[in-house]
């Protein structure tokens, strides 16, 4: 396997918009299953309780931008999904550069960052803009527009069985809910996909089963749906995370 084949596939979906739902979701999942044909694409329906949680309506957005005083378009959302704050509901207002600021996030100590920032689980709305951009923001009215909609769906994930001689399992895993990083997350549904490729190329003693899903709540509701089996088989698991940058590895047990 060559590096440029996670590399190239990396390119392909880190535009993807990907959150806890919806379309960004679904593609990616697809673009897996075009390396791994096997993968299974599975949901649960919006609505479903997990646990104590609950499965949360699929978000869709349409566009997102802000306009300053000059009539420039900012922090639009079709050139960085970062732009706009997870789950925002939509909105359409105009406000003074003081009130907006309220609703601005950035990072003061990573200038040039576009931060990642979501309200997943109370209805709010925001933009995320680099601190350097930010600083520079005049003074004046913002034409705010955010054209986005909630709608009973689906959280989606993807699942793969490689099976060995044993049917005692390994599980690795990783997020597909993150828009627009590298390191975190598209590395890891890249290095996972090839990983799992690999896998199936080998003999193996063990069976391996694949898991790509959102995080938190898509974990928890397969722990919910598995968890008989999962106590039974499972002798090891890891999770693929922010394996995309330079430094050296690192585990966490």
């Amino acid at each position: 396997m060559k590096n440029n084949q996670i590399f190239n596939f990396a390119k392909k979906i880190i535009h993807f918009p990907r959150s806890l739902t919806g379309e960004g979701v679904r593609n990616t999942l697809k673009e897996v299953r075009n390396i791994l044909p096997n993968l299974k694409i599975k949901s649960f329906k919006s609505g479903e309780k997990v646990f104590d949680w609950k499965i949360p309506l699929e978000w869709e957005v349409k566009d997102a931008f802000i306009i300053n005083p000059e009539g420039k378009k900012i922090c639009d959302y079709k050139d960085n999904k970062l732009h706009l704050v997870g789950y925002s509901i939509p909105v359409k207002k105009i406000l003074s550069k003081k009130k907006l600021l309220k609703k601005l996030y950035s990072l003061p100590h990573l200038k040039n960052a576009i931060p990642y920032v979501t309200s997943y689980y109370k209805r709010d709305w925001g933009f995320c803009i680099s601190h350097k951009h930010k600083k520079k923001l005049k003074y004046g009215n913002y034409k705010v527009f955010i054209n986005s909609r909630f709608k009973k769906g689906f959280l989606n994930y993807g699942e793969l069985l490689i099976k060995g001689k044993s049917n005692k399992e390994i599980i690795l895993s990783t997020y597909i809910c993150h828009p627009e990083m590298a390191n975190n997350e598209t590395s890891g549904i890249s290095v996972l996909t090839y990983l799992a490729k690999w896998i199936k190329s080998k003999k193996r003693n063990f069976s391996y089963r694949i898991i790509f899903v959102p995080e938190t709540v898509g974990s928890i509701a397969y722990i919910k749906k598995n968890f008989i089996k999962l106590k039974k088989d499972v002798i090891a698991g890891l999770i693929i995370t922010c394996v995309g940058d330079n430094k050296k590895f690192s585990y966490i047990p």
